[in-house]
C-alpha cells in the first residue's frame, strides 16, 4: 500500500484498531466483520464517497449486508440477508421490506491515510484483498463521476449554503462541513 492511500479506521475500546482499504470497498461496498465481540458492516458508497460503520446488532438479530446494485438520492441501497430488508447506507435506515423504519447504530470511524494509520497503530489489523475476486484493485471504475456537476440519477435538493452538488464533506453526528472549508480555514 502507498503511504498516503486511503482506509476506513475502525477503533474499537479494548481491541486492535482495523483499517480497511477503500481500494477494496470501493468494487465491493461492504465489509460485514466482527470485532471482538461486536459485528460490524463497515460501508462505502463510491457514488457519494461515504464510508459508514454500523452495529449489526439489531431487535431482529445480528445481520449480514449486501449490496442491493439499486440506488436512491445517489447513495447506495443495501440489503440484509437474514429479511432481504432495504437499507439506506447513507443513514442506516431500513426503507423497504420487514424491517423498514429500524435504525442501524453507527460506530465511529473516519478515513486516514495507509501511513497516518500504520504509524499510530502499529498493532493494527488490516484487511486482506479478498480471495477469489479479480478487480482492477485501485483503479475508480466510475471514473469522471467526482468531476461532475450533478450526482447521476438525484433529483432531490441541491446542498443549502451554496455547497457544490458534488462536493466532499466531513460528517460528524448530525452536522457536515465542505473539505474546501476545512481546508481554508484549518480550524472550525
Amino acid at each position: 500500500m502507498s503511504p498516503r492511500e486511503p482506509v476506513i479506521t475502525v477503533e474499537l475500546e479494548g481491541q486492535a484498531p482495523r483499517g480497511y482499504p477503500v481500494r477494496y470497498l470501493m468494487w465491493h461496498e461492504i465489509a460485514n466483520d466482527t470485532i471482538g465481540d461486536v459485528p460490524v458492516a463497515v460501508t462505502f458508497c463510491p457514488l457519494c464517497n461515504s464510508g459508514i460503520t454500523f452495529d449489526r446488532r439489531t431487535d431482529a438479530g445480528v445481520l449480514s449486508f449486501g449490496v442491493s446494485g439499486k440506488l436512491r438520492n445517489a447513495d447506495m441501497i443495501m440489503y440484509d440477508h437474514q429479511t432481504e430488508s432495504w437499507w439506506q447506507q447513507a443513514i442506516g435506515e431500513g426503507i423497504v421490506g420487514e424491517l423498514t423504519g429500524m435504525e442501524l447504530q453507527s460506530l465511529p470511524s473516519w478515513m486516514e491515510s495507509w501511513e497516518v494509520f500504520a504509524s499510530r497503530n502499529p498493532e493494527g489489523l488490516m484487511m486482506q484483498q479478498p480471495e477469489g475476486h479479480l478487480r482492477n484493485y485501485g483503479e475508480n471504475p466510475y471514473l469522471r463521476y467526482d468531476s461532475s456537476v450533478r450526482p447521476f440519477l438525484y433529483n432531490g435538493e441541491v446542498p443549502p449554503h451554496d455547497i457544490p452538488a458534488m462536493a466532499r464533506v466531513v460528517r460528524v453526528g448530525e452536522r457536515a462541513w465542505p473539505l474546501m472549508r476545512l481546508s481554508e480555514e484549518r480550524e472550525i
